[in-house]
């Protein structure tokens, strides 16, 4: 842990050279040699502007979990705890024909949107409001190599800081079209189905075969036939292997379908019509497996108290701070959430195309959004 003691306030240009700096440095979620690339930057730019930063070492050798502080040595009161990830879904190699580049007011690049702009705001929020007269409360900004593929290596470290924390803060972006924050999203997780039959020569014994795939297919349409759009619940069944060639009656089929829902009880709903499921085909054995990767992210009183907040900080900043309706989205936010935490999310930068090779950033909001940050976390008691 190292803290330097003389601050580079960031200016509107070293702040769009920061994020420039770390769009240009690939950090997929699969790659570790570039995650530990872009630790490493991140952390030498975290002392650049005078806060603390430590890494917490993960399972399995992955990246590090960066957590970085303004904490003196003995203060362990319950703070504001910022959330945020470090990878991204762009393959390295995407810059080769999607390079960083201005045009008008946008500024693309992979990653940039979601949400490597999102994190230098609130890292230069935390520095200016730290550099001026200091945080009302304690900050911890956790900054995560695993958000895009589950959080499965950091979710009980984010959990139990959010335990010891008063509120919660998320640098995913704001949603397009008005740069709105997220108050509620839905929960997220998958099912998996497994069926095995019986082979057979497709032309020599046909009748002796079980079809696993002629099972799955029931399946399948009972699992499309659960998504209810007036409760806010959908399901997608979105992988399918199965069979070897067409002259054998395939023994093994395997689908993977993704849900979202509004709400626990739509959890416990969904699971038992899930795992009701019965083969059809006779002499085929069924597996099925539901796994809630991350629960409900309910709106809250205490949230509603939050946003008010932040709305009047985001008033003094210079702009309205908009609220979205729930998304199908998920982030780890909802974990949050679900311990009772009063969580606020969608407050990283404001642009558009998340997970597409147009994703941006508006310019001319990095300003007021920056103010935002350092407004919220000097002045959030």
């Amino acid at each position: 842990m190292s803290e330097k003691t003389e601050p580079e306030v960031a200016t509107s240009a070293s702040l769009r050279a920061m994020i420039q700096r770390w769009v240009e440095l690939e950090s997929p979620s699969s790659d570790y040699a570039t995650l530990l690339a872009m630790a490493d930057l991140i952390a030498e730019d975290v002392l650049a502007l005078g806060l603390q930063v430590e890494y917490i070492g993960l399972a399995n050798g992955a990246p590090p979990l960066l957590h970085v502080h303004n904490r003196a040595d003995s203060d362990e009161r319950p703070g504001i705890l910022i959330l945020s990830h470090y990878d991204t879904v762009h393959p390295v190699g995407t810059l080769e024909d999607n390079p960083v580049r201005v045009e008008g007011d946008r500024l693309y690049g992979p990653g940039i949107y979601d949400m490597k702009a999102g994190i230098c705001l609130a890292l230069t929020g935390l520095a200016q409001a730290q550099a001026d007269q200091g945080t009302r409360l304690p900050v911890d900004l956790l900054i995560s190599p695993d958000e895009e593929i589950g959080s499965h290596l950091t979710r009980a470290i984010m959990e139990d800081f959010a335990r010891r924390s008063r509120y919660v803060l998320v640098c995913e972006p704001a949603r397009a079209n008005g740069g709105r924050c997220v108050t509620a999203r839905k929960g997220t997780g998958f099912i998996n189905v497994k069926t095995r039959g019986r082979p057979a020569h497709a032309g020599i014994q046909h009748e002796k075969g079980r079809n696993a795939i002629q099972d799955m297919a029931h399946h399948i349409l009972a699992l499309q036939a659960m998504t209810d759009y007036d409760r806010g619940i959908t399901v997608n069944v979105g992988t399918i292997q199965g069979g070897t060639t067409s002259n054998v009656v395939p023994e093994h089929c395997q689908i993977r379908a993704d849900f979202r829902i509004p709400d626990p009880e739509a959890v416990d709903e969904l699971r038992a019509q899930v795992t009701a499921l019965k083969a059809v085909v006779p002499d085929v054995t069924l597996d099925v497996q539901f796994e809630l990767n991350r629960p409900p992210m309910p709106r809250t009183e205490k949230t509603e108290a939050l946003l008010q907040r932040c709305q009047e900080f985001a008033r003094r900043a210079g702009f309205e701070l908009q609220e979205a309706p729930m998304t199908g989205g998920a982030s780890d936010a909802n974990f949050t959430a679900a311990l009772g935490v009063p969580t606020l999310d969608g407050l990283g930068a404001d642009g558009d195309g998340a997970h597409t090779l147009h994703e941006h950033i508006l310019l001319s909001t990095l300003d007021v959004r920056q103010q935002f940050w350092r407004l919220t976390l000097a002045e959030l008691e």
